[in-house]
């Protein structure tokens, strides 16, 4: 069964963080979690092509990292060489949080992938630790970025746990419309340029059946694609399409 989503853009999101940044006592009112990353001590930002990796599991837990522009791909990596999806973030996620949680340096538990042409600043763990420690209007900050984050890992779990495939498309679809959906006259339109490749990759699929499957969506007029971008006429009739 897929989920059914209400509100399939990031405007819900946009509205929370006006509550969250409201709420701070210290900092003023309009501050963004991306104002105070830029502001710490050790900031950078850079750029990251398609497919290319930000860190692997294993490396040393000394960033962390806020999505400007773009959306990257949280993954967990067996013993077995099989490689599992376990977020799709989008912009104004953190992420690489680890050394803040366990507040002494570890090692990467996640494999990091730019899911498009990504935009990131980052700063270094001990910097944010200690704006937490100056100033508790930072933590909530903080904190509103890392349940956001919970969210997106639940949602992509459920969308996982779907055998059938083309019920795991859809739910994925869905998903990338809540969080990547922009409204327009013909439907809702997925803000990102997908390959087939890349949405086997997300969803543990092959090239192949992405196609075929995308095909058949197509074909029942469920959705359009142009130029790599996809969109879903009725995302409520998706979601019940497959009930």
């Amino acid at each position: 069964m897929v989920t059914s989503y209400r509100g399939f853009t990031r405007f819900n999101q946009q509205k929370n963080n006006q509550m969250v940044g409201n709420s701070s006592s210290s900092l003023p009112p309009n501050k963004s979690l991306l104002d105070v990353i830029k502001s710490l001590e050790g900031v950078s930002t850079e750029t990251v092509d398609r497919s290319k990796t930000i860190f692997f599991p294993g490396d040393p837990a000394e960033r962390v990292y806020l999505i400007r522009r773009g959306a990257v791909r949280l993954s967990r990596v067996y013993e077995t060489g099989e490689e599992i999806t376990v977020a799709l973030l989008r912009e104004n996620s953190l992420f690489g949080v680890l050394s803040l949680l366990t507040g002494h340096r570890s090692d990467r538990f996640y494999h990091a992938v730019a899911f498009t042409r990504v935009e990131l600043v980052s700063a270094p763990a001990t910097s944010v630790r200690n704006a937490i420690e100056q100033d508790a209007s930072v933590g909530l900050l903080l904190l509103q970025g890392l349940s956001s984050r919970v969210l997106q890992t639940e949602t992509m779990i459920e969308t996982l746990t779907h055998r059938d495939m083309s019920s795991r498309l859809a739910s994925f679809l869905l998903v990338l419309c809540r969080d990547f959906g922009v409204p327009g006259e013909k439907g809702v339109t997925i803000d990102l340029r997908l390959s087939h490749q890349a949405i086997a990759e997300a969803i543990g699929s092959t090239r192949v059946t992405i196609t075929r499957l995308l095909g058949e969506l197509k074909s029942s007029s469920l959705l359009a694609i142009d130029r790599k971008k996809i969109t879903i006429f009725d995302p409520i009739a998706l979601a019940k399409r497959f009930n």
